[in-house]
């Protein structure tokens, strides 16, 4: 092998480069892996042979380093030089996501029942029977008891069909007056619709006192949905059926696109259907230890996405986990 040669043939073309690109093809070219010089290196035998090339391949490293700090110097003089840059004008937005619809309908829902005294609480999403069915006075012969409608992990154990076992939780560590929400995933084995999912949230609440009445329940919720909906809205009850409050009442709150007067929306009704709500059950409060004698309270339930669909005319609440962004970006 030619060591001289090659050593001159290099040097000329590493010092001819003339930019980082052709300074890369030359150092590939002679200092690659498959280069003549370390094709040489790989076979040498002696010692005299491999210290002359190893000193052949330090000067060629040598010499592209020096190169390629001489081009960069030059490269950033040239731009220097030509490139202008006003820094007056205004940068370049960096796009940042922000809170989806249903946590902003979450938090402001939070925020009204914090004002009101509330405490918040985090219930668990997989729940024993005893505390979705039983402690909430569910019959065995209850519907939302079976497997066709709940979702069950066994006999015993079931994802949480509303937040409502939260309350019980909390009634039982500790005594009255109780003031709380719970906010959360609820699971049920619905039929994906317009106003349905197997999977939505939910927010519940629970107030416990001496001498709560129908009126405390109308004006909380009245409330809500005033600070959810603007504050013109108007409520009515009309009487239903759940095992945990009796008497029991679904609330409509007044249409927030019509004021009342009828339109698609509502359904020309004048008023829109939030969820449930009534005062407890004196059996659910003798399932915790408290008298009813004493003690009484109301409870509600409303969906998170049910909300959001009705303040923001949404035709249906699907979209609203698909995931598309030329939606989410709206809110």
């Amino acid at each position: 092998m030619d060591v001289q040669g090659l050593e001159n043939e290099a040097e000329s073309a590493i010092a001819g480069a003339s930019s980082l690109a052709e300074l890369d093809d030359a150092r590939v070219r002679y200092l690659g892996r498959k280069s003549a010089l370390k094709q040489a290196l790989r076979e040498v035998r002696d010692a005299e042979s491999g210290r002359v090339l190893n000193t052949l391949r330090e000067q060629l490293e040598q010499a592209v380093a020096e190169r390629e700090a001489a081009l960069s110097g030059a490269d950033l003089e040239r731009r220097l030089s030509e490139e202008q840059v006003d820094v007056t004008l205004p940068g370049q937005a960096i796009p940042r996501g922000h809170l989806h619809l249903v946590t902003q309908v979450r938090r402001q829902v939070e925020d009204v029942f914090l004002g009101l005294g509330y405490r918040v609480v985090d219930g668990r999403e997989v729940e024993t029977t005893h505390y979705n069915f039983d402690a909430l006075n569910l019959p065995t012969t209850h519907p939302a008891r079976s497997h066709l409608q709940s979702l069950f992990l066994n006999d015993d154990v079931v994802l949480r069909t509303e937040t409502s076992p939260s309350q019980i939780h909390v009634m039982e560590e500790g005594d009255p007056p109780v003031y709380m929400i719970s906010i959360g995933r609820v699971y049920r084995r619905e039929t994906p619709d317009a106003t349905h999912s197997p999977v939505f949230h939910q927010v519940e609440g629970l107030a416990v006192d001496r001498g709560i009445t129908m009126a405390d329940l109308k004006g909380t919720l009245l409330h809500l949905m005033r600070a959810l909906f603007g504050p013109e809205r108007e409520m009515r009850f009309r009487t239903h059926y759940f095992p945990f409050t009796e008497p029991s009442l679904e609330p409509d709150v007044s249409c927030f696109l019509c004021s009342g007067q009828g339109c698609a929306v509502c359904r020309w009704s004048g008023w829109i259907e939030l969820g449930g709500s009534g005062m407890v059950d004196p059996n659910v409060l003798e399932f915790v230890g408290y008298d009813p004698e004493e003690w009484t309270g109301f409870a509600f339930g409303i969906g998170l996405e049910r909300i959001a669909m009705l303040r923001h005319g949404l035709p249906e609440i699907g979209p609203l986990w698909q995931n598309d962004l030329r939606l989410l970006r709206q809110f």
